[in-house]
């Protein structure tokens, strides 16, 4: 009959086993040493000397996409596609490359979507700026022409900034608008289609939103778990975006919705699948 050293020695190694299998079981399938870590995967990724464009980079999510793309240089080439030209003062921003564009007339600017690999479209209004004719233009028409564009350009990764809570069906002209885009957006088939649904954005908008700044003040007296549910810093969706860009995928098509951000944008080290 074995020992008290004996039992206590399998004890351990039972222990050790137990904690490890639990700790495989937590982090997903494929986690561990021979698994890529982000900044391989940023390396990796930056070493394919790829072009992007962006849509809506003078709003506060396509500013902060920028630059945190600029910061991160992951790639060869960065294009704003926009209604107007931007100042920058910044030296990292000189090679920024830059297209003018009407949207009321994109047909007429296709060479502006030709050559990229990845695209971004942060491209979006409110009713109350725009009215409700104006809204449906520019989040679904403009977005999904420009969609379709990028598609015919020869864009292999599109990433949609949506909503949460984003439905076609809805009876909520924002979400219902929100959820025929992406599901307009996903018949043109990209071999990549990457589906933002941020809660709450916060952030300190240049523009006036006073609905939006009450929201952001109601959730800053909110605790961080409950809050973080509802709502997502700008930055961390920004880096939520390019910390999925650069993970391999083998999905056609992909939703992440609040939750997914946040650990995304909040990742260092090894990216769960």
């Amino acid at each position: 009959m074995p020992g008290p050293a004996a039992l206590s020695a399998a004890a351990a190694v039972a222990l050790v086993a137990a904690l490890l299998l639990a700790w495989r079981e937590e982090a997903g399938p494929g986690t561990g040493p021979s698994k890529p870590k982000l900044p391989k995967l940023r390396e990796d990724f930056k070493m394919q000397n790829k072009s992007v464009f962006i849509l809506g980079a003078s709003g506060e999510s396509g500013k902060v996409l920028l630059k945190e793309i600029l910061e991160q240089n992951l790639f060869a080439r960065v294009t704003l596609i926009g209604r107007r030209k931007l100042t920058f003062e910044e030296e990292a921003y000189r090679n920024v490359n830059q297209e003018v564009v009407d949207f009321e007339k994109l047909e007429d600017y296709a060479s502006a979507f030709q050559g990229h690999d990845v695209g971004f479209c942060c491209l979006g209004t409110t009713r109350s700026k725009a009215g409700a004719e104006g809204f449906v233009r520019v989040d679904r028409d403009y977005v999904l022409k420009s969609a379709e564009l990028a598609k015919s350009g020869g864009c292999k990764h599109f990433n949609l900034l949506s909503s949460k809570g984003a439905d076609k069906s809805s009876n909520f002209l924002y979400l219902q608008v929100k959820g025929e885009v992406e599901a307009r957006v996903g018949e043109l088939q990209f071999d990549r289609y990457s589906i933002f649904r941020p809660g709450v954005l916060l952030c300190n908008r240049q523009e006036s939103r006073p609905g939006e700044w009450l929201i952001r003040k109601f959730f800053g007296f909110l605790p961080d778990s409950w809050a973080s549910g509802h709502s997502v810093p700008v930055l961390t969706l920004a880096r939520a975006m390019l910390n999925n860009m650069v993970r391999p995928s083998d999905k056609q098509m992909e939703i992440l919705d609040n939750k997914a951000i946040h650990d995304l944008g909040k990742a260092y080290g090894v990216l769960k699948p």
